[in-house]
């Protein structure tokens, strides 16, 4: 076996390791899904909303987008936060000393963000379709696109992740990345229509994957009549692959260079120097 596909099956056991030690402790488990439990409630004094004219309920346009929000939120938010944190204890070190450790790390990393991710999404969808009804599964075209759409999705927002976690030397600069993400998901159509926004703001959301996700999700979930309320009366599923696909590659091509760039500059005393940091911000 060669040492690459070693570092492979050791970043899939990695994987399995955290995610079974995520939803084991009862810590994790609230962080884990506090969101998503907001997230529902919130749907719930919606589900008798309608939008404009249409009959559509707000609550089933929002549980689409919502679930692509979740995607695209934790994608980016929950690599770069593992990344900081794992400069500043060690880990990422101790990967770097072994021989292709950063390519086992990674992949154990991407491995439990894309499982932690998804198992939120299986919780919103099923629970959350309860709640707002109105959610259309038409068969396996339907599954079929909540599928391709979530792994393509996963695929432009986790390398992202890894960009910035490469980038922010500590954890305030995660926190300070909720801000522009939060901002992102309050234009992107994910609780309203983005049809009931300004031209302005439509072209703004319609360059970043939440949009897309959130679209991506409401053709596969809803009627297909619903997709009158969308921009051009349509769900436009070449140009979700197209937008999200961009993402991916160009994610997937930046990421390893400021990783390996990371990974360079990584030593002892700075892991040190970032940990005093770390400690006095706790004291």
């Amino acid at each position: 076996m060669t040492p690459t596909m070693v570092a492979v099956r050791a970043g899939g056991a990695r994987a399995a390791i955290e995610l079974r030690q995520l939803f084991t402790n009862a810590q994790d488990l609230i962080g884990q899904f506090f969101t998503p439990a907001l997230i529902l409630v919130a749907l719930y004094f919606m589900r008798n909303g309608t939008f404009e004219a249409s009959g559509l309920k707000l609550g089933a346009l929002a549980l689409p987008g919502v679930i692509g929000s979740i995607i695209a939120f934790n994608g980016v938010f929950n690599i770069a936060q593992y990344l900081v944190l794992d400069r500043e204890d060690g880990t990422l070190l101790r990967a770097k000393a072994t021989p292709n450790g950063m390519v086992g790390y990674l992949i154990g990393k991407i491995g439990a963000s894309a499982g932690s991710v998804l198992v939120q999404v299986a919780v919103l969808l099923g629970i959350g379709a309860l709640i707002v009804g109105g959610v259309s599964m038409d068969g396996a075209g339907s599954w079929l696109t909540l599928v391709w759409v979530a792994a393509l999705g996963l695929l432009a927002t986790l390398p992202l992740g890894a960009i910035f976690g490469s980038i922010f030397e500590n954890s305030r600069g995660t926190f300070f990345l909720t801000m522009p993400m939060m901002g992102l998901i309050a234009i992107s159509g994910i609780y309203y229509p983005i049809t009931g926004l300004p031209g302005w703001l439509q072209a703004i959301a319609q360059v970043f994957p939440i949009y897309w996700l959130g679209l991506g999700m409401r053709s596969a979930l809803l009627p297909a009549d619903a997709a009158v309320i969308e921009l051009g009366q349509s769900w436009r599923h070449l140009e979700t692959a197209a937008v999200l696909g961009v993402w991916a590659v160009a994610g997937l091509l930046l990421a390893p260079m400021l990783l390996r760039r990371m990974a360079r500059r990584e030593t002892g005393v700075g892991m040190d120097v970032r940990r005093e940091k770390a400690l006095k911000r706790v004291y």
